[in-house]
């Protein structure tokens, strides 16, 4: 069922839109984050000695610093060897140095109104160190302040599709696109490269590899942005983290041409369930798509949306999301006669109550689902369509430079949507 959605939500609570076939609302989770690893040693060259020098930021006594400031550090001739980080009352602040060896990341937003200080130290490759020291105090709460939301939960398991998303309310702008994505932070465990890219508009952005995550990855993110200015006046509300895992590989893939889905577990097909799609004027969306949200029972009432001619008010059992707009795959016995036959739903992919029940209990949150034939293309946006195009399309959306090994990836046609 098409249907286009309003998502409005602050801080930690993530309503979902009104779906086309039903209604209901979903909780984005806050976790823990990673830190950076400390940059590499120097490599020992024969090239000309580089003399030790050091340049830190804030500059001393600076004022009105955001809460997410950084401790920039340029060195030459070395690297960095410590960085301490002490608050008013002498307390230590933790953080960790970005991979580059640009700058310390403090591990949560520091204070508001509030006084640092901050000690570096850097060593040369012949043992000889320099220490420089900064104090800096924070900016006041900011008068507007952006909502966020992580779909991640603390300790879940998804499926091998789950893309990484942050949302943001109001969207961030172009402008300000760089400064937030240096502030969202993924570790995976096996690590696996990946990319962020931003839907139009800002509201969203979506972290994935150029596979499905391997079956058993560990995903550990950070949404940093308390404190950072998310568009001008405006700064992010709060830092975000979670700590959830990959689990089995589950695949569902619907062709219209047989009207039939077919589930693979592994790579091996298991079972074949006969669908009925969305009617001719209301055509199911093609695309590969993402499961989001499952309700074992829950209600569609679609006469504000359709008018008392095309509007419904019934009852539906294993439900499971699949775009804003009101994509579903549910159970719905009413149209038995018709599936694999011919294509009768609002939009929704109609299943039996059997197949509904048996494929509910085996699917994840982040289960891929691939619509082919409908003639009607998915839109971005509209779902957690991050794997809904190409990896090549899908990286131009970052909004900072991609690193080379990244540019030229060819997903394996094991582990990549079909």
């Amino acid at each position: 069922m098409r249907r286009t959605a309003l998502v409005a939500a602050l801080a930690i609570m993530m309503p979902l839109a009104l779906a086309a076939c039903g209604s209901d609302d979903e909780t984005v989770a806050e976790a823990a984050l990673p830190s950076a690893a400390p940059p590499p040693p120097v490599a020992t060259s024969s090239a000309p000695v580089v003399p030790l020098a050091l340049e830190i930021t804030p500059k001393d006594k600076a004022k009105n610093q955001p809460a997410s400031v950084e401790i920039g550090t340029a060195v030459a001739g070395g690297t960095v060897e410590k960085v301490a980080v002490v608050d008013g009352a002498g307390r230590a602040v933790a953080g960790a140095m970005r991979a580059d060896g640009t700058s310390w990341v403090p591990a949560k937003t520091l204070a508001f109104n509030a006084s640092y200080t901050a000690t570096v130290t850097a060593r040369s490759a012949a043992g000889e160190s320099i220490t420089r020291t900064t104090s800096f105090s924070t900016m006041g709460r900011p008068g507007k302040e952006a909502g966020t939301g992580l779909y991640l939960f603390d300790d879940r398991e998804y499926g091998v599709a789950m893309p990484v998303v942050v949302e943001f309310i109001p969207g961030v702008p172009e402008s300000h696109r760089a400064a937030v994505e240096k502030r969202l932070f993924v570790q995976t465990d096996p690590p696996q490269p990946g990319v962020w890219s931003w839907v139009k508009g800002g509201s969203q952005a979506y972290y994935r590899a150029p596979e499905y995550w391997q079956p058993g990855t560990k995903l550990t993110v950070r949404i940093g942005i308390g404190g950072l200015e998310t568009a001008p006046g405006t700064y992010g509300n709060q830092d975000r983290t979670a700590t959830a895992e990959i689990g089995r590989k589950l695949e569902m893939r619907v062709d219209n041409s047989d009207k039939q889905m077919k589930i693979y577990e592994d790579g091996k097909l298991t079972r074949t369930l006969p669908v009925s799609l969305g009617k001719p004027k209301m055509p199911s969306a093609s695309g590969v798509m993402v499961v989001m949200e499952k309700k074992e029972a829950t209600v569609f009432d679609t006469f504000e949306q359709f008018g008392p001619v095309e509007g419904y008010r019934v009852d539906v059992e294993f439900a499971q999301r699949l775009t804003w707009s009101g994509q579903f795959i549910h159970a719905a016995p009413w149209s038995n006669a018709s599936q694999g036959r011919e294509n009768v739903s609002h939009g929704c992919v109609n299943v039996s109550q059997d197949g509904g029940q048996w494929l509910f209990g085996k699917t994840l949150i982040g289960d891929p689902v691939t619509v082919t034939g409908t003639g009607v293309e998915l839109e971005e946006g509209n779902g957690w369509t991050a794997w809904n195009v190409s990896w090549a399309q899908f990286i131009k959306g970052s909004a900072l430079p991609i690193p080379d090994n990244l540019t030229n990836v060819t997903p394996s046609p094991t582990n990549s949507p079909s």
